[in-house]
């Protein structure tokens, strides 16, 4: 249907739509029913449970590993033997746990639509044929006339034909902080989502007031059905590990088949007849390849991430996004409820010629006012006291305090009143007893203002009028003005130096209200024409949706670790660069932009500006969706935080979807990758830190596992080309990969974060998980490996027992794994340094590793399985001694380091401050 029915006549509407405000006949109702459908989300691409389970076994190490398995599957077949049966059944062990991990994972994440369903109202009170109704919110057709009142969950989306102080709460799907006054009269084609005041849309609620419209859209052609159509259509996008990970598979893959392949070819080339030893070698070189061990451990190495973040009010909802989190370099946030709380706050109160700063965050009655920096004492300020009191009584809301907690009911904005009289010590039970409410004149759109009459207890046969309400209407009906204790007269220039001061308040983005008395003889009658005239000035009270304390620290934080930090949001830009400056985001010359502004912008021109605009105002769903795109098509890893239902889709597409825990909607915790439990921004640097360690550690066990992988089949690729006999069996090198390497490696979960972890920038996504010289330290350790464990199997063989012999290189490896452990553990200081006992985690796991591993040499019903024999403890020692070497090595390695860092320090030494 058309777009356009904010820009006609209601009048236009109803007859374009065939309807009238009797509404429409049952049969009418009853066909276009037929025609338009139910009035529901649907979802356009349902994905089963069994898809979502087979989708796990795609990536590409556990395709190698499914490989794996089935070559010693098939080998067990064929020769009828045990070994490479426990081969086989361990690997597939590894991969179906795996998949269930996934499963259960992406299984929760594909529930966004159900929360959106959620926010449909289930009932829907309609006027049909001429008698009104309750209907199923689900038969609503087009043409249908709603009858809305306060508390109501509006059923669809609808250009309102009557109104009587309607107010609706649309913070959830336009990002707008106030509830929005609607009227009837029609607006320009080109208004923008959020201003449209003559229509209220699904899911939004009816604050105050009551109402009539006629339905213009139902189910998926509502805004809230195209939000659930973004989100469905906004696919699942891949971690910066995970595509490492998976460009690491397919290297490996490669290297495996290569090296296989060679050692086959040079064995048959070379005479070998036997095939089956043979190809029982390449298989040997294929498992000591594979780093069986890596999708488990990176799984459980990301769940114990995911459990510390929870202690610091992070919850993951994605386990891949615990790592994400570490390598973010923009976070575009919204402001209403994520950097601001939500709640009207007076920030600042011009009363008796003095500009007064209140101190304070959102509804919280605790803070204070101040005056020239030092806290007010209300008996040394009687004007500001005045102001404050009128503020409280002119006031419908309420506010309970249990301790430090509290609760508020009410419209925010007298809210917001209320507790600035609180912050000064006033109470409004105190000040009601004192002068009770008489009478009052309801706030209309059409006055702006509203009025309420006291008989104040300490004057009996007087009463007392007091206003509040928009500060030109309230200016012109008064003709005094209160000043230093004393009712003076209101002339012209007084009256331009307040309109002045209003006008400055507005530049700060603050809403301003006007507050005014006046004392009259008797009750007066509650008529305009009597109690709103010739009033007492007392003063302005500017307020905002102001930002967090926190925040502002967090966005610091941000900063110093090379985050961006863009604002989004559907408020107005004046509001939205005002805050964005207080918070640090924006510096003063910087641009903002509108959604009006973005749609003039291509989305090529959209990423070659995105960089240098960090403020978006007014801005739509599609908006959102558009920059978090641009910032991704750079190559940026984005996060994107939000509460609402129009925060979903972009939500969904950024890497890392943020929602609020408190405020958030059920729609935008489903469509995020975390929830924030306490809705503070600056939960989120401190799980940022949290994921920096969680990649630092990853980093350090597929080191710690690549290195071993690399000296096994430097052993046997060695060992092949000399022809020489097998020095390590195929359930020999699984026990290294699984057992040997994996506790050590799962202790390197736990281990503490570094230090300067914040200072750093966030690192390349571009760059592999081998960078930074990862690769070459792999290849001299795994060398390292190499030459001592064929070392000793080239002195071993002429002296022992084949079996003693491969038992002697068996121990020797697991012995190379568990002191480079010790050594890699901390990347750049040396361990002695940093504090060799600082991981109990690890010194356990390294002592159950070595316990383990003499176990399976020197316990006989350990040896049949695994073909050891018992070693004498001289050779074991000699071993021991061998592969201590690596520790040794791996500190020099780190010492070398240090120096050349430091001599590009000195070379390069930073520029003066000016």
């Amino acid at each position: 249907m058309d777009d356009d029915w904010h820009a006609i006549p209601f009048e236009a509407v109803l007859q374009r739509l065939e309807s009238s405000p009797a509404g429409l006949p049952p049969d009418e109702a009853r066909a276009r029913l037929s025609t338009y459908g139910p009035n529901e989300l649907q979802q356009l691409a349902k994905i089963s449970p069994l898809k979502i389970f087979l989708s796990q076994f795609l990536d590409v190490l556990v395709i190698v590993l499914i490989a794996a398995a089935v070559i010693s599957g098939a080998i067990a077949f064929v020769q009828g033997t045990a070994e490479e049966l426990y081969d086989a059944a361990l690997i597939t062990v590894i991969i179906i746990l795996n998949a269930i991990l996934g499963f259960v994972q992406e299984y929760r994440a594909e529930r966004s639509l159900e929360a959106l369903r959620s926010l449909a109202a289930p009932r829907a009170h309609i006027v049909r044929g001429g008698e009104p109704m309750a209907i199923p919110a689900r038969e609503l057709v087009p043409g249908d006339i709603v009858v809305l009142s306060t508390g109501d969950k509006v059923p669809a989306d609808c250009r309102l034909i009557e109104v009587v102080a309607l107010r609706t709460n649309e913070a959830s799907l336009t990002g707008e902080s106030l509830p929005v006054s609607k009227a009837v009269d029609p607006l320009p084609r080109n208004t923008f989502l959020a201003d449209r005041r003559n229509t209220v849309y699904a899911g939004t609620l009816v604050e105050a007031g009551r109402g009539r419209g006629v339905v213009i859209a139902t189910g998926m052609r509502t805004e809230l059905g195209k939000i659930a159509g973004l989100v469905q259509k906004a696919g699942e996008s891949e971690t910066p590990l995970q595509r490492q990970l998976n460009r690491l598979g397919k290297q490996l893959g490669v290297v495996i088949l290569a090296i296989s392949a060679f050692v086959f070819a040079l064995g048959y080339l070379g005479g070998t007849a036997n095939l089956e030893v043979l190809f029982l070698t390449s298989v040997s070189l294929s498992v000591a390849a594979i780093p069986e061990g890596l999708p488990a451990i990176v799984t459980i190495s990301l769940a114990l991430g995911l459990q510390r973040m929870v202690k610091r009010n992070a919850l993951i909802r994605n386990l891949p996004a615990v790592e994400a989190l570490g390598s973010t370099s923009v976070i575009c946030s919204d402001k209403t409820g994520t950097l601001t709380k939500g709640e009207m706050n007076v920030r600042s109160i011009l009363a008796g010629g003095r500009e007064y700063e209140v101190d304070g965050e959102g509804f919280d009655p605790r803070g204070e006012i101040r005056w020239n920096g030092a806290r007010v004492d209300l008996r040394d300020h009687r004007d500001l006291e005045a102001a404050l009191r009128c503020g409280m009584l002119c006031n419908d809301a309420s506010v309970r305090t249990d301790r430090r907690r509290y609760s508020v009911e009410g419209d925010s904005t007298e809210v917001a009143l209320l507790v600035a009289g609180m912050r000064a010590g006033l109470r409004k039970q105190d000040v009601e007893a004192e002068s009770p409410r008489v009478g009052e004149i309801g706030f209309s759109s059409e006055r702006k203002m509203m009025s309420t009459v006291h008989a104040p207890r300490a004057s009996p046969g007087q009463t007392r009028v007091y206003v509040k309400g928009a500060p030109e209407r309230v200016l012109a009906v008064c003709d005094r003005i209160l000043e230093g204790g004393t009712v003076r007269p209101l002339d012209d220039f007084t009256k331009k130096q307040v309109l002045f001061r209003n006008q400055e308040m507005a530049t700060r983005a603050l809403r301003v209200l006007a507050l005014a008395y006046k004392e009259v003889e008797g009750t007066p009658a509650p008529e305009e024409a009597v109690i709103e005239r010739g009033l007492v000035f007392l003063g302005l009270a500017g307020m905002m949706d102001a930002p967090r304390r926190d925040a502002i620290d967090a966005i610091r934080r941000a900063k110093r670790a090379g985050i961006t930090v863009v604002m989004i949001t559907g408020d107005h830009k004046l509001t939205a660069m005002a805050v964005a400056r207080e918070m640090g985001i924006l510096e003063k010359g910087e641009p903002a932009l509108t959604g009006e502004e973005l749609d003039a912008l291509s989305d090529e021109a959209l990423r070659e500006e995105v960089e240098r605009v960090l403020v978006y105002a007014r801005v739509s769903p599609e908006h959102k969706l558009r920059i978090v795109r641009a910032w991704k098509a750079r190559g940026d890893i984005v996060a994107m935080t939000g509460d609402g239902v129009n925060d979903a889709p972009a939500l969904k597409t950024a890497d890392l979807g943020i929602a609020m825990g408190i405020t958030g909607t059920d729609v935008a915790k489903e469509a995020a990758d975390m929830v924030l439990l306490d809705d503070n921004f600056a939960s989120i640097i401190a799980a940022v830190e949290e994921g920096r360690g969680v990649y630092e550690n990853i980093r350090k066990f597929v080191r710690y596992l690549l290195s071993t992988n690399s000296g096994e089949v430097l052993v046997l690729f060695i060992a092949s080309t000399l022809f020489l006999p097998l020095p390590l069996l195929p359930l020999q090198l699984l026990w290294i990969n699984l057992i040997t390497d994996g506790f050590p490696a799962l202790a390197l979960g736990v281990e503490p974060k570094e230090r300067g972890l914040m200072d750093r920038k966030p690192r390349d996504p571009k760059t592999g998980i081998l960078a930074e010289g990862m690769g070459l330290h792999i290849a001299w350790v795994g060398s390292l490996m190499a030459v001592g464990s064929l070392g000793l199997y080239l002195w071993a063989l002429p002296r022992l027992q084949p079996e003693e012999a491969r038992t002697l290189v068996f121990y020797t490896v697991a012995m190379f794994q568990v002191f480079h452990v010790l050594a890699i553990r901390v990347s750049r200081e040396s361990v002695f340094k940093e504090g060799f006992f600082r991981n109990p985690y690890l010194i356990g796991a390294v002592l159950l590793t070595v316990a383990l591993q003499l176990a399976v040499v020197y316990v006989p019903a350990l040896q049949v399985p695994f073909q050891t024999r018992s070693l004498p403890w001289n050779e074991a020692l000699g071993a021991t001694l061998v592969a201590s070497t690596v520790f040794f090595a791996v500190e020099l390695e780190k010492w070398a380091r240090r120096r050349r860092e430091r001599r590009l320090n000195v070379a390069s030494p930073p520029s003066p401050t000016p």
